[in-house]
């Protein structure tokens, strides 16, 4: 008997995302960012960090049930916030704030880089559920993504140092999640050219 020739690693077909609970995550994950740039306006920049903490210690919890799982990439992001929020607030000094994108983001970014280096992919941990790409895809996402996590690192650290507060609360409201969305959108070439082919797509090939 001949051989059966090897198969392409195959991957299920996701089922179609529901948009009341996409919209819920979006409004946990965004809210208190939103909550703190309406405090900034209203009381300044200490009471709104007072705020944004509070409201993202209570999102978390939320998410975490929303997603059936720990939300890894919001459990990190709450735990930063509590910890540079909480300084600002014990010290009522806005600079511990004003850095925590920078030291969330250059920390992520060099994980990425450096897990990369030795062959540990954690996007996939991340977005294994939503994407199914091969290896060589993965690595390309991951140092797309390490190298983007230092560039906003570094944005934020020229926007802060060369503006006042209330532009740079405007920039972390609007401008990170903006910026990722557009980053997220320029990758979508990489995701199809590297996805794996659905499990229905494969038998079909077969059967062809």
């Amino acid at each position: 008997m001949c051989p059966e020739p090897e198969s392409a690693p195959v991957r299920e077909i996701a089922p179609a995302p529901d948009p009341k609970r996409a919209l819920l995550k979006f409004l946990l994950e965004f809210g208190p960012l939103l909550l703190f740039f309406v405090l900034n306006k209203t009381h300044g920049i200490i009471p709104a960090t007072g705020g944004f903490l509070v409201a993202a210690l209570a999102a978390f919890p939320c998410a975490w049930r929303l997603e059936g799982k720990l939300p890894q990439m919001l459990l990190f992001g709450t735990v930063a916030i509590g910890l540079f929020g909480g300084l600002t607030w014990y010290f009522e000094d806005e600079y511990f704030i004003k850095i925590k994108p920078t030291v969330f983001s250059a920390g992520v970014g060099c994980a990425l880089l450096v897990g990369l280096r030795f062959d540990r992919l954690f996007l996939t941990k991340l977005f294994g559920a939503s994407l199914n790409l091969t290896r060589e895809g993965w690595r390309k996402f991951t140092l797309r993504y390490g190298v983007f996590f230092l560039c906003i690192a570094v944005l934020n650290e020229f926007v802060w140092r060369n503006t006042d507060t209330d532009t740079w609360v405007s920039f972390k409201v609007f401008g990170i999640l903006p910026l990722t969305f557009v980053f997220i959108l320029f990758q979508v070439g990489l995701m199809k050219r590297y996805e794996l082919p659905e499990a229905g797509d494969s038998e079909d090939d077969a059967s062809a």
